[in-house]
């Protein structure tokens, strides 16, 4: 009977696969197949058999066509065994990519697909069709000198496969130094890529070479062209007369800018009075757009950046140096060009009244964030003295701040007040200490300033129904919302949902003061979405704020640049039909290319911060600690300690037992003693083993753990 029925549905393929063959209902098939009625049961099961295995389509009028084959797109993610996935957008499931159907695709990769028959119980497969976008062009790694030939072995966390350089693309490469090797050839899967070797960094223990891998292998620009440098210098004049004219002068108002004891670049200047039961404040912000027009050299190429990079031990910045820390720093005592929001803002924190003008200012005194700290919170009479003509206004920005904060609370938005790290390094690069970075009334205050400002530019221009750019966060997944409630159950705290920021931050303020504190604000930073730059304003989710945009940073980031221009526009009634029209067209390009840039800042920072991790971990193998479980997969568990060091147990140092992996309760588990290792977990832990080039550290359980 099996034999009878694979024959029909071969038939029924067959048919459909004719040239002459037209679209037929059931009917008309049965009657052109000669089946009989009673054999018709059969000949819908075929049917139907083949329409759940896509081989044939009923349309919407009833009748069968052959089925197209349907090609999607994705990202493909690779594994060291060879196989890999790739993510389809609104597909729910990942498609798993068999070893013989990789080809030459590598990691990152956006290629198209074809789905392979589906067995039931399993997941869906597909092989490559065709590589749509190349995601590496050239690696970083270390070379390996052969007779007549060498390799490059990738030092990213990626799984790439070695890059065969042939002789001639060797460059005089000394065997075990690190280098950059651009693909020539990206084989076929079973031959190996080839590449030749453009630029050699150093050996491993050079000073900066280590950051500087980093820097390649994410292609992070950073000299700027000669054109760039030149235009810089000469637009970098000081302030005239004639570039006053038609601004609004508020060189006697009185204004700091509070900063870090390093910073460089100061965009941003604060002002604020009080009259009559209103806060009157101003948020000054450098005025990049006169500076860099619209499609010059250096518009290109601060668009081509995206942002400026912060790393461990250098910063690769946005605009050149003439730009960024000269002319466009809101330098103490010295004229500036700038755009102020000034905002009115009553007793409840709400901004009654705003305006947006051109300005030229002028900063009394340069301020860092300590400084502020020691007046406010210690009330250092040493400092106090040293600028008492600033401590009143000082002292209504704590009060202002207050309100602010309070206001965010109460609408539910999300504060993630933690203990980040920073990791100090000495003159050679070598990482010297993890510790937190110190926030206090300062950064509190100058951030709470920050926010006011780009929501009340954001609402004030999305009224105005202009082309704009905001900065959009949506809501979290809810699949990751129950695994974050999942992590917190074991640390006895109820969390159910997370739809509303209001819930996130009732959370948070539960942990605030606790030992895990740190690692569960982490968690869940971690378990929302990424916020991103739309021409769309559908709010932030995590501010709980509706209009929300980044007006504060132009010499950091492109898409504050970007705004700056659109309203120097609207305020000298440019913004004709015409020039609307070319922003509609060019901000979802713009928006689409500075999110992405924002990514690559922050996966180089990631692995920047996870190197140096790894490195200081090397000179702490043997040791103990206390750590939590944050992660639990099939090969192990990673644990983080206090100093927010990440390190992995692989299962096999789990002695004792066969240990299997639950993925419905996220947990490893004991198949003889029914030991169970979950989320939010405590363990002691020995440091085992630590990789910088690997960017890994290996962590073992102590006994009795």
């Amino acid at each position: 009977m099996q034999d009878l029925f694979l024959e029909r549905k071969k038939k029924i393929c067959e048919l459909l696969e004719d040239p002459r063959y037209v679209p037929m209902k059931e009917k008309e098939l049965a009657v052109l197949m000669q089946v009989s009625p009673k054999e018709r049961p059969e000949l819908t099961r075929a049917l139907n058999a083949l329409v759940e295995e896509e081989k044939i389509v009923r349309t919407r009028r009833g009748c069968f066509v052959r089925a197209k084959e349907k090609i999607r797109t994705g990202i493909f993610s690779g594994n060291a065994r060879g196989f890999g996935f790739v993510t389809v957008k609104d597909e729910p499931n990942d498609f798993f990519i068999p070893q013989e159907y990789v080809g030459s695709a590598l990691h990152g990769d956006t290629v198209t697909i074809s789905a392979l028959p589906v067995r039931r119980g399993q997941r869906p497969e597909a092989k490559i069709v065709a590589i749509v976008n190349r995601a590496v062009t050239q690696v970083v790694g270390t070379y390996q000198e052969h007779e007549n030939f060498g390799f490059v072995t990738p030092d990213c966390s990626q799984p790439l496969p070695d890059i065969f350089i042939p002789r001639e693309g060797q460059k005089n490469a000394a065997d075990g130094v690190r280098v950059v090797a651009q693909i020539t050839d990206y084989g076929d899967g079973i031959r190996s890529p080839q590449g030749r070797i453009t630029e050699i960094l150093g050996f491993s223990g050079d000073p900066g070479v280590d950051v500087l891998s980093v820097v390649r292998s994410f292609e992070l620009p950073e000299a700027f062209p000669e054109k760039t440098r030149n235009q810089a210098e000469r637009v970098a004049k000081e302030v005239s007369s004639a570039d006053c004219a038609g601004r609004r002068d508020l060189r006697e108002v009185l204004m700091v800018t509070i900063d870090g004891e390093d910073a460089r670049d100061l965009d941003d200047a604060v002002s604020l009075t009080e009259k009559d039961g209103l806060f009157y404040l101003g948020v000054h912000i450098a005025d990049v757009a006169n500076y860099v027009q619209e499609n010059s050299a250096l518009d290109w190429e601060a668009r081509k950046r995206g942002t400026s990079v912060y790393l461990a031990d250098r910063v690769i910045p946005m605009l050149p140096p003439a730009l960024s820390n000269g002319i466009c720093s809101l330098n103490e005592g010295q004229d500036r060009l700038a755009l102020s929001c000034l905002m009115q803002i009553d007793a409840a924190g709400n901004v009654v009244s705003d305006e947006i003008v051109e300005s030229v200012i002028r900063v009394d005194r340069r301020m860092s964030y300590s400084q502020v700290k020691r007046i406010l919170e210690d009330r250092d009479e040493a400092l106090i003295g040293r600028y008492r003509p600033l401590v009143p206004m000082l002292l209504q920005m704590e009060r202002l701040s207050g309100i602010l904060r309070e206001k965010r609370k109460k609408r539910g938005g999300v504060d993630f007040d933690f203990p980040e790290c920073k990791i100090e390094l000495d003159a050679g690069g070598n990482p010297l200490a993890i510790v937190p970075y110190e926030r206090s009334v300062a950064t509190r205050l100058i951030e709470d300033f920050m926010l006011a400002a780009n929501e009340t530019v954001a609402q004030h221009f999305y009224w105005m129904e202009i082309p704009f750019l905001y900065r959009t966060h949506e809501k979290p997944d809810p699949e990751k919302m129950d695994q974050l409630s999942l992590f917190l159950c074991n640390f006895g705290y109820r969390f159910r949902g997370g739809s509303h920021p209001g819930k996130l931050q009732k959370l948070l303020e539960q942990v605030q003061g606790t030992p895990e504190e740190g690692m569960i604000s982490r968690l869940t930073l971690r378990s929302m979405k990424r916020a991103a730059y739309t021409t769309e304003c559908i709010g932030h989710f995590g501010l709980a704020a509706p209009y929300y945009c980044h007006f504060t940073s132009p010499i950091r980031r492109y898409p504050d640049l970007q705004i700056h221009r659109i309203i120097k526009e609207f305020l000298r009634k440019r913004l004709s039909e015409e020039r609307m029209a070319h922003y509609r067209e060019l901000l979802p390009e713009v928006a689409r290319h500075a999110s992405a840039t924002e990514r690559r800042a922050d996966e180089a920072d990631r692995e920047v911060q996870k190197m140096k991790k790894a490195q200081f971990m090397e000179a702490h193998i043997g040791e103990e600690y206390e750590g939590v479980i944050c992660s639990v997969t099939g090969w192990g568990l990673y644990v983080e300690l206090q100093n927010t060091v990440e390190g992995l147990i692989h299962v096999s140092s789990l002695t004792g037992d066969y240990y299997v992996y639950d993925r419905e309760r996220c947990e490893l588990v004991g198949e003889r003693t029914h030991n169970r290792y979950r989320l939010g977990q405590k363990l002691r832990v020995r440091v085992a083993a630590a990789d910088r080039i690997a960017r890994t550290v290996d962590f073992v359980p102590v006994l009795g753990e």
